[in-house]
């Protein structure tokens, strides 16, 4: 038996990734191996300073020293929080400040710059092209990627037969999504969206409030952060398709960090990358600025086959466009790329201006 490494013996100096490797490779479950990883520890972890953000941070930090305990009792990692232009704008719709990757911007640019080894992501709120020396080696599980209407005291009944029957006539729904925006006014021209911002605690509030009749939340944050029950309406992704990536969380790294992206290939869960493939291959084909209302969900059926759901509309509703394609998960990519160019095709123009 190989004798316990004494991580407080005094000639031991730092404890290097490498050392730690070592002495957990009998300890990896299901056979599975990982090569020593090179860079001293503890290994800093970018990430957002949201609720949300922090939950998912350390839920997938919890993941990886549960893979690797000792990397637990060693104090491996450190947060460290990044506040990015989505974050510090609260009072303009993203798509008025630039639109893509503005939650990831600042954290990548500490990535590149090696203040951080790896940085944990809303994978929804992910750039389809990363910035070059960048890659996303890790997805995790899928959580509940609908999406769900936060009721306020204003709204009637809740019928599951019509989701959006509990909306009062002509009532203001706070949401700062163009996509859910599209898909809420196609259903009911007349309702009216107003912009809201801010944590899922900030949007709760205002709901609760009275500023907005009702609200919009992906059901996959309320649930981790152990609100669901703050879920009015949970709709079906036939009613409201949902965003790329909704409900998944991605992890980047330097694209020369082989030994880091091969630890993080070994909690990848397989399903959650072969439908984050499939959509943002589709929102890659797409190209749609923030403007542009697109929603993209894959899952996989129970034949195991894939099945893939675009959309794509105009803001206010107008107009409205979505199809599916089915195939293999090998074919992910091929199945975005497939249909985003048939949507974008048969789409107005104007829609991707």
């Amino acid at each position: 038996m190989m004798p316990p490494l004494d991580l407080d013996h005094p000639a031991l100096g730092p404890v290097s990734a490498a050392q730690v490797g070592a002495r957990l490779r009998p300890a990896i479950p299901d056979g599975a191996m990982v090569r020593p990883h090179g860079p001293a520890l503890p290994l800093r972890v970018g990430t957002r300073g949201s609720p949300l953000a922090l939950w998912q941070t350390r839920d997938f930090l919890g993941l990886v020293t549960r893979f690797c305990p000792l990397l637990r009792q060693i104090d491996a990692f450190q947060e460290h929080v990044i506040a990015t232009t989505g974050d510090r704008i609260q009072d303009k719709r993203l798509a008025e400040v630039g639109g893509k990757g503005l939650f990831a911007k600042e954290i990548h640019e500490a990535l590149l710059d090696g203040r951080v080894d790896f940085a944990v992501h809303s994978l929804k709120d992910l750039e389809t092209e990363l910035p070059p020396g960048i890659v996303l080696a890790c997805t995790l599980k899928r959580e509940d990627p609908r999406d769900a209407v936060v009721l306020g005291r204003a709204c009637g009944t809740i019928d599951p037969a019509d989701p959006w029957g509990a909306l009062p006539h002509g009532a203001v729904v706070g949401s700062s999504s163009v996509r859910r925006q599209s898909q809420l006014l196609h259903a009911r021209p007349d309702l009216s969206v107003a912009m809201i911002r801010g944590n899922v605690q900030t949007r709760l509030a205002k709901v609760h409030g009275g500023e907005f009749a009702a609200s919009m939340l992906a059901v996959a944050g309320l649930k981790r952060l152990a609100l669901e029950h703050e879920a009015g309406i949970v709709l079906d992704p036939e009613v409201m398709v949902p965003a790329a990536g909704q409900g998944i969380v991605g992890v980047t790294v330097r694209e020369n960090d082989e030994e880091l992206r091969e630890l993080l290939s070994a909690i990848e869960d397989w399903e959650a990358r072969a439908v984050a493939t499939a959509e943002r291959a589709l929102l890659a084909t797409l190209d749609g600025s923030c403007r542009t209302p697109i929603g993209g969900y894959a899952r996989l059926t129970e034949d195991r086959t894939l099945r893939l759901t675009g959309l794509v509309a105009r803001a206010d509703g107008s107009f409205l466009l979505k199809r599916s394609i089915e195939g293999s998960p090998k074919d992910a990519q091929r199945l975005g790329r497939t249909l985003g160019a048939g949507l974008r095709r048969d789409a107005p123009a104007d829609i991707f201006v």
